[in-house]
């Protein structure tokens, strides 16, 4: 490749001439390095990027929220490869595409110079039901053409297990603050438009809120606003408002950004502070936060920083969430400030947290050990002939619904303890009775 070329220079999407374009596809990536965001992936020595070098791309899909680069990286993949771009959206295509996509797929490589590759994009792939999917594994298998899906729901829920199977999983993150202000700075170079006052280009950015497509659509609609009105010498934050309106978060004027809002919601949780509480989840409301994803994160606090030193938090978390579902706004934002509030003031633990996170290391750092002989299922003669559940001791047929000395773990695995109740709440009552157990346990023979 000419040094003089630009990297992985993709076969150009269809696209209004000129101005007539929205911003957001005039200024979508032409090269890789043109990507905004996404350095986990596309950074020297990451996944995507040796792919791209290499030019051994593989199926793949692409997981991530809106406006993201999903769609642009498969473009951008299709060519590196030289490859038919086939494009079809879940929302709109049916079987019968999908085998106008094979077909095509066939008749590029009968044709093509030396057999040419095809990329097959499907966006919203999580939409295709289950035969809709099928319908890609033998194309997909046999490698007639590199499958590239995009979603934004998690595909360990909403793609067929085969297909995960034949396509490595990519998660595309937010774009980040400084991602988005270069961005903009791009758009605002291409628009010539009028100056951008700082603190209304931190509610723009705040606005986007990791959306690269929401910040260009928001500053293109205000743009053509100020180059209306002649008396406009600069876009500031009265202008953003007549432009967006209600679509526009009515964040402080201080510019903290929604991230560090959260954040501060949950610390004054966690520190048991229930003014700074109302304070927070006050300004993330009157912000335009969506209120559902408040319910969201008042349910992981329950769960992350309260736990079973009073389970009710969590039952208080829930109950708040469909109140809100329920009533909406602004009836039902009583019921998450009561639940918050309630956060607040239980007493604290992590201890599941933590030990949830040790025993999920422990299991992607460990080999798969085989279940202990007592402990399989035996639900046929062969199986018990087997051994399975031999030895097994049936705890209810024992003194205090207790098998002293019995083992759970597997074999060969040190009797860790992975959950240590805190002396607050419940979990006082919870440590008492486990430290009674395990002294059972040490007193009682090996099996």
């Amino acid at each position: 490749m000419d040094a003089q070329e630009p990297l992985f220079d993709a076969e150009p999407a269809p696209q209004l001439s000129g101005d007539t374009a929205p911003l957001a596809e005039r200024l979508r990536p032409r090269t890789l390095d043109e990507v905004a965001g996404q350095a986990h992936l596309l950074a020297s020595g990451k996944p995507l990027r040796v792919a791209f070098e290499s030019g051994r791309l593989h199926s793949m899909i692409l997981w991530g929220p809106p406006g993201v680069g999903k769609t642009t990286l498969a473009r951008l993949m299709a060519g590196v490869m030289e490859a038919e771009f086939v494009v079809l959206s879940a929302v709109l295509a049916g079987v019968k595409d999908i085998r106008d996509a094979v077909e095509r797929a066939q008749a590029s490589r009968r044709t093509g110079r030396a057999g040419r590759a095809t990329v097959v994009f499907v966006d919203e792939v999580h939409r295709f039901n289950k035969a809709q999917q099928d319908a890609f594994l033998p194309h997909v298998e046999s490698g007639l053409f590199t499958f590239i899906g995009a979603t934004t729901e998690n595909p360990s829920f909403e793609v067929n297990s085969a297909l995960l199977s034949r396509a490595t999983v990519h998660v595309l993150k937010p774009l980040q603050r400084e991602d988005l202000a270069a961005l903009l700075q791009r758009a605002q170079a291409l628009m010539r438009s009028v100056p951008l006052a700082d603190a209304a280009r931190e509610r723009l950015i705040a606005h986007a809120d990791g959306d690269a497509r929401r910040l260009l659509n928001a500053y293109e609609n205000v743009a053509h606003l100020a180059e209306r009105d002649i008396a406009v010498t600069q876009i500031d934050e009265p202008l953003l408002e007549q432009a967006l309106g209600e679509q526009l978060r009515r964040y402080d004027k201080s510019g903290d950004q929604f991230y560090d809002t959260i954040s501060a919601l949950h610390k004054s949780v966690r520190g048991s502070d229930p003014d700074a509480t109302l304070y927070w989840l006050a300004r993330l409301l009157d912000g335009g936060v969506d209120p559902r994803y408040v319910a969201r994160r008042l349910l992981r606090m329950a769960s992350e920083d309260i736990g079973l030193a009073d389970p009710r938090a969590l039952h208080l978390a829930v109950d708040a969430a469909s109140v809100y579902e329920r009533l909406g706004s602004p009836e039902g934002e009583l019921a998450l400030a009561q639940a918050a509030v309630y956060l607040a003031m239980a007493p604290k633990s992590n201890a599941v947290y933590k030990a949830w996170n040790e025993v999920r290391a422990l299991v992607r750092s460990d080999g798969t050990r085989p279940v202990p002989e007592h402990l399989r299922n035996a639900p046929t003669r062969l199986m018990k002939q087997l051994g399975h559940g031999q030895g097994y001791r049936y705890a209810h047929d024992e003194a205090g619904g207790f098998s002293a000395g019995e083992t759970y773990l597997p074999e060969g695995l040190p009797q860790a303890r992975f959950y240590e109740p805190v002396p607050r709440g419940l979990e006082l009552r919870i440590g008492e009775r486990l430290a009674e157990l395990r002294a059972l346990n040490a007193t009682a023979k090996p099996r």
